[in-house]
């Protein structure tokens, strides 16, 4: 039975609303069992993620349990439920395929009602590991801070309104977005996840850091007060004040919650009835009064007339529009920079932290004709020798280097002045020209060699099923084997530090930069050939997302 069939099957008997949350319970376990019956590769990831989701939680609990009795257990407990409740409805924005079984508009020609839709839809979206996980966060937090009778009770009414609020705000939220997520330009929006993920992981490390300069848990306790009164935290707050004996002010903690799950429903009623009702205008094309003629803009303008510049100007377009590569590009940069500076502006960094800009945007190189999908036949159609082939792959390459070559530059220059290591500075810019011309090289090879589709549903579904493999030896052997390619330089720059010969460091600069651009003109010349025998195949393994 299709997923398709599972849906219709199950949600046919909902016309009359009674009975309908039984329905709605049924579709999503059906949903998820068809769901992993797809391939062996997605049950043993939602395998694999359900048993590390478990064992988090258990080490959470177990870890929450311990602080009962500790003077900041509230302040602690309190600031987390209201990260995780931060998460819930943010996570839609940046991740709106997460779980696409209960998208409302495709019960748009069902003859349902509101309120009982809303109430199944709720009681249904609490199956799954994120309701799992915040389930146990809640039970951990009462376990941490109810003491007495009142604060059991308190906590018997918390954890329940804590995960219906969590999930309310999150459902409240995907049905508010939920055409603009489904739409191209929208789905751009997840572009952001990667940028807000990978800083706001460093500002973590950052403040956990300064947390521990700064004294201890007793430094939380001014944001902890605020906390408390918001809420996504406040029935978890009402417990601490309960087992206190401020009865007053428990209740008026449940009382925020409590009305702010009635406005959550509220407004997520609305929205269904909009959305379900309103004639959807978000893919009306919009009148152009006029069209450009196409041609070569930007950096590929300065590019002679050939093939070269027309797959630079293909490339830079992909960059430009594709929600995808534009997703993996934000992401590299991103992560490429703040990894060296945020080190820098901790003052524990090294000035060689700098090369991990390299690395990233490197591995940009890899899989080169996964990200052209299948439109890539388009592409091998014109590839008819060797030659062809390998001014397809330099091109591809040249397209990267106008990006990668000046950001390395500004991130080395950059980590260089927060450090004042101004002298280390060309041994930095040399090791990461040689990194990545060793990446480009690497990348080459691994795309005629390994390719595999890049599924254009879900704006994090970056492997077809069945070829996470392909995926996992092409980039682990590409970051083992660059640094081994670039050893002559690296064992360059030690020897000089070594012998302390520092103000001889300007000759990496251009050794790194020629060796980097042997190394990669070698991995083009060995990819070219490659390529242009497996075309059938590069064409067959691009094509199955």
């Amino acid at each position: 039975m299709s997923v398709l069939d599972a849906r219709v099957t199950a949600a046919a008997p909902a016309a009359p609303t009674t009975g309908l949350t039984p329905v709605f319970v049924r579709l999503k376990l059906t949903l998820l069992r068809n769901g992993l019956r797809q391939s062996s590769g997605r049950k043993a990831a939602y395998i694999a993620s359900l048993v590390f989701t478990l064992l988090l939680a258990a080490g959470q609990v177990l870890g929450l349990v311990l602080l009962r009795g500790n003077a900041q257990a509230g302040t602690v407990v309190v600031l987390l439920t209201a990260v995780v409740a931060l998460g819930w409805a943010v996570l839609p924005l940046f991740f709106p395929s997460g779980d696409d079984t209960l998208d409302p508009t495709r019960l748009v020609m069902l003859p349902l009602r509101p309120r009982p839709l809303v109430r199944a839809l709720l009681v249904s979206s609490m199956i799954g590991i994120g309701p799992l996980f915040t389930l146990c966060l809640a039970v951990g937090s009462v376990l941490a801070l109810a003491h007495g009778p009142a604060g059991v009770l308190f906590a018997v009414v918390a954890v329940p309104l804590t995960l219906l609020l969590c999930v309310a705000l999150s459902r409240a939220v995907a049905t508010a977005n939920v055409r603009l997520l489904n739409s191209r330009k929208g789905r751009d929006l997840a572009v952001l996840s990667g940028l807000v993920i990978a800083v706001g992981i460093q500002f973590v490390n950052f403040g956990a850091q300064r947390l521990g300069e700064a004294g201890g848990l007793s430094t939380l306790e001014p944001a902890g007060n605020v906390a408390r009164w918001l809420p996504g935290a406040s029935a978890i707050a009402a417990v601490d004040a309960a087992s206190d004996g401020a009865y007053g002010v428990a209740v008026l903690q449940l009382l925020i919650t409590v009305a702010a799950l009635g406005a959550l429903v509220w407004l997520w009623q609305r929205g269904l009835v909009k959305l379900m009702t309103a004639p959807d205008g978000s893919t009306l094309a919009a009148a152009e009064p006029t069209r450009k003629e196409s041609g070569r803009t930007g950096l590929s303008a300065l590019l002679p007339e050939g093939r070269t510049a027309t797959v630079v100007h293909r490339s830079l377009l992909y960059i430009a529009r594709d929600p995808k590569t534009k997703a993996a590009w934000v992401t590299a940069l991103a992560i490429g920079a703040i990894v060296p500076l945020i080190n820098a502006l901790q003052g524990t960094g090294s000035i060689y932290f700098a090369c991990f800009a390299a690395g990233m945007l490197g591995m940009q190189m890899y899989n080169q004709f996964g990200q052209d999908t299948s439109a890539f036949w388009m592409v091998a159609l014109t590839i008819s020798s060797t030659r062809d082939a390998y001014v397809e792959l330099r091109a591809r390459a040249l397209a990267l280097l106008l990006i990668t070559l000046p950001y390395t530059v500004l991130v080395c220059v950059a980590t260089a002045a927060l450090l004042g290591s101004w002298q280390a500075l060309p041994g930095v810019l040399g090791i990461s020209f040689a990194l990545l011309g060793a990446m480009l090289a690497i990348g080459a090879v691994a795309s005629a060699l390994f390719p595999y589709s890049i599924p254009q549903e879900g704006a994090f579904k970056n492997v077809a099923p069945g070829q996470g493999g392909l995926a996992w030896i092409s980039i682990l052997g590409g970051m083992l084997a660059a640094p081994v390619l670039a050893g002559p330089v690296i064992a360059l720059t030690v020897w000089l530090h070594i012998a302390d010969r520092q103000d001889a460091l300007w000759l990496v600069i251009p050794a790194g930069a020629v060796f980097g651009a042997l190394i990669g003109w070698a991995g083009l010349r060995i990819a070219a050939p490659r390529t242009a025998n497996r075309l059938p195949e590069i064409l067959t393994a691009v094509s199955k997302g």
